[in-house]
């Protein structure tokens, strides 16, 4: 991306945690001329050597105050995720744009408010889902509707993590569904593998009409771990059929999240973090593509550009908020059910002192979840696992 603008000037919020993964991309943007960072903003100091070719940042602790000392066009929040809303609001209220992670809001309500306020004040705002930066799930849709697999029967993403007791301790709000009163609902369907959701969302295209949850865990926290959500949508591209996302965090190996559209001649599978499709049709061979994937924070601000150059119609965003109502409803689903219920589970070593927590054979439910397009507790198999009587 090349321009003869000034250089859009960004704040960066949370620089130790998930912003670290910013740094790249604004070195890159810095040494184009495209962008500068003009502030950081975190709770604790930053050593320089982390804005190594960055320049020189104002820091501060207060995203508003910095937002308007620095007169940033942008501010990236890469914060955790009980603080998007308040910050969000903040930094749009101080003058600046939006490069927000995901979950935009930890609830729908606070999703809303985020939404009113970016109307209310012109502001412009992506939702860092980078999965739908990809061409893959263009890729996917043109296969559909050129009928490449018939008639859609549903859409059904599996996902297989390992994560460790480490990964929970890493700071006071991981693993939590409340904090001190506030909401925090970071469980695996909406913050590791929330992805998957979007991205399930994303390829349909609906609107969401029900959501049904069922919410487990393995490790001894308050939210869960291994979940799967069934959602029916209107006007999308599974014409109501359902759409069921299965994850878990306590599987024995990690594996590459799937997600696969079922057609009643055939199937596309897309592995989101590898940008590859493959569509498979009985008869044929398989085929296999990998798609380009576009930067987020690079689309934000080529469309800021475009509007400062008077375009009448930017190119728009890949992944601006009101998109992600879909996932927003989903969460509040999450957020508003029951408290997640025990699961037996292997507790087993993990690297530097910390413990891993496996279900036996959950990998092979969350797979049959999403091929069947059913909950877990229509599965024989994970009845079985979980020590009922099927």
């Amino acid at each position: 991306m090349t321009t003869t603008q000034e250089p859009q000037r960004i704040v960066l919020a949370g620089v130790h945690g998930y912003g670290r993964n910013y740094l790249p991309v604004l070195r890159e943007l810095t040494a184009e001329g495209v962008a500068t960072l003009v502030g950081v903003c975190d709770l604790r100091p930053v050593p320089a050597d982390m804005l190594a070719g960055l320049g020189d940042p104002v820091h501060g602790s207060d995203l508003g105050a910095l937002v308007r000392e620095t007169g940033a066009d942008v501010a990236v929040i890469a914060t955790p995720l009980h603080t998007h809303t308040t910050l969000g609001l903040a930094a749009m209220e101080a003058g600046a744009h939006l490069q927000l992670e995901k979950p935009p809001a930890v609830s729908l309500a606070e999703f809303d408010a985020l939404r009113e306020a970016a109307d209310r004040l012109g502001r412009v705002c992506q939702v860092g889902f980078q999965s739908l930066g990809s061409g893959a799930p263009e890729r996917v849709r043109s296969l559909v509707r050129d009928g490449a697999i018939g008639t859609v029967r549903g859409i059904g993403a599996h996902a297989a993590w390992s994560r460790d007791t480490a990964y929970y301790q890493r700071a006071p709000w991981a693993g939590r569904r409340r904090l001190d009163g506030v909401d925090v609902v970071d469980g695996a369907l909406t913050n590791p593998l929330a992805h998957a959701v979007a991205t399930v969302l994303a390829l349909d295209g609906g609107s969401v009409k029900s959501v049904e949850t069922e919410l487990y865990r393995a490790f001894d926290n308050e939210t869960d771990d291994t979940s799967c959500v069934r959602v029916r949508t209107s006007g999308g591209l599974a014409q109501g059929r359902p759409l069921v996302v299965a994850a878990t965090l306590a599987a024995a190996e990690q594996q590459p999240p799937v997600v696969t559209v079922h057609g009643d001649g055939g199937s596309i599978s897309y592995w989101y973090t590898e940008d590859r499709v493959r569509l498979t049709r009985p008869g044929s061979e398989p085929e296999e593509t990998t798609h380009g994937r576009t930067v987020l924070l690079r689309d934000l601000l080529s469309h800021l550009a475009a509007a400062r150059d008077g375009a009448a119609e930017p190119a728009p965003l890949l992944v601006p908020l009101a998109s992600t109502e879909g996932f927003m409803r989903v969460l509040e689903s999450v957020r508003t059910a029951p408290d997640p219920r025990q699961l037996p589970a292997e507790d087993l070593p993990g690297e530097g002192g910390a413990r891993r927590r496996v279900i036996p054979g959950i990998t092979d439910v969350v797979t049959e979840a999403a091929d069947q397009l059913a909950l877990y507790s229509e599965l024989p198999r994970f009845a079985a696992l979980a020590g009922r009587a099927a």
